[in-house]
């Protein structure tokens, strides 16, 4: 009976152990929820400060100091930025006046070629619910929820001034928090192991430093794949001879970090483009040899070399994270929604090891018998015949 009743004292401790760290879970999960707004900046800059850490521990295995190496990494870091925005804040500024100036051409396209075509070939009467006068007519019968929409829309202006003053005091403070977490990096990481219990330290250490090798693999050569992408499908549609050729590349490349949704965008954006501004289909072969290079460059050279199966997470698996975390919170969550997956995945692998050794999966199974000398198992005539010399392994 005592040892009866320990048993279920240890259950309920057990049980309400459990229970503090599912609360603890929520509250923090509560917590960042509420400070979303506020967290995007820290987390952008401590996930800036963990690209460029191993960098500078390689500075300092070649001699220099913590402090010299991080001044070394921010200020090649701030170049890098600053080279970045002289170049393309220019050229893209010119690529949007391009866009605007080139509006009724591609509305008159859309209104006089593409949708003519999509008739004949659909025998669905588009035009006529695209015409002004009908469309008058569905906005004066739909008065009240337009204006209710207005409405929402002016409020959402009138409030815009506090977003922008939000905005530029991330950006002040961004510089600012990356050197910050350059400089402490490794002692922040210190600081958080020794909270670990020492049992568990082992095994948070391994989970931890594979999370660390797959999510930085992962990312560095993500971000080095977008940069080349977008430069040469930039560069390939201006050589085709599109006025925006290198807006849609920059578009393009950015959009590689969304699986198969970077590559769509340049075709399908590139086929329009070429079609409004020559109509022939020699410059539209020319933004498919464009996309049939990069594809090839990108799928045999760029991601095999450069970011491989690091994550190992499935294309749709990538997508639904980013979309998952940005409706939970907002750009934070777009933020963390690849750090997360990739510790979740690596944490799922640990479970699936732990599952497939444990005796839940393994189950009672009863003895297998092998005979001596071989070290396959016994076909049935041979298991039939005779069992003296048979020997069981568990």
């Amino acid at each position: 009976m005592a040892t009866d009743s320990a048993n279920d004292l240890g259950s309920i401790a057990d049980f309400l152990r459990r229970l503090q760290w599912a609360a603890l879970a929520v509250g923090v999960f509560w917590l960042v929820w509420l400070l979303a707004p506020i967290l995007s900046p820290f987390v952008f800059a401590a996930l800036l400060g963990w690209l460029g850490d191993p960098l500078v521990d390689r500075l300092e295995r070649a001699g220099r100091s913590r402090n010299t190496a991080v001044i070394l990494v921010f200020s090649v870091m701030c170049l890098v930025l600053a080279i970045a925005l002289v170049i393309l804040v220019p050229l893209l500024e010119r690529q949007i006046l391009t866009l605007m100036e080139s509006l009724p051409r591609y509305r008159d396209w859309f209104i006089g070629t593409a949708l003519p075509w999509l008739e004949q070939r659909t025998g669905l009467q588009i035009l006529a619910w695209l015409d002004p006068t009908r469309l008058f007519t569905l906005i004066r019968e739909h008065w009240e929820s337009a204006g209710g929409f207005a409405a929402t829309v002016l409020g959402y202006v009138s409030r815009s001034g506090f977003a922008l003053l939000g905005m530029v005091a991330n950006i002040v403070l961004l510089p600012v928090l990356t050197f910050f977490f350059l400089r402490d990096w490794d002692l922040l990481v210190g600081r958080v192991g020794a909270l670990i219990p020492r049992n568990h330290f082992a095994i948070v250490r391994k989970l931890a430093m594979e999370s660390d090798a797959v999510l930085g693999g992962f990312l560095r050569g993500q971000l080095l794949v977008m940069l080349l992408l977008g430069v040469l499908y930039g560069v390939g549609l201006w050589a085709v001879g599109l006025d925006l050729g290198i807006l849609i590349g920059v578009i393009g490349g950015l959009l590689t970090f969304v699986p198969y949704l970077g590559p769509a965008a340049v075709i399908v954006m590139g086929g329009i483009a070429s079609l409004v501004q020559f109509g022939d289909w020699q410059h539209l072969a020319g933004v498919a040899v464009v996309f049939t290079i990069g594809q090839i460059i990108e799928s045999y050279w760029l991601t095999p070399k450069l970011v491989g199966d690091r994550i190992g997470l499935h294309p749709m698996a990538v997508i639904f994270a980013v979309l998952a975390g940005g409706q939970l919170f907002g750009f934070l969550g777009m933020l963390l929604a690849l750090p997360v997956a990739a510790v979740t995945n690596v944490l799922l692998h640990y479970a699936h090891e732990r599952y497939t050794g444990s005796r839940l999966y393994a189950g009672e199974s009863p003895a297998i018998l092998l005979q001596e000398g071989r070290g396959d198992l016994p076909d049935a005539a041979s298991t039939a015949g005779s069992t003296d010399h048979e020997t069981p392994v568990a």
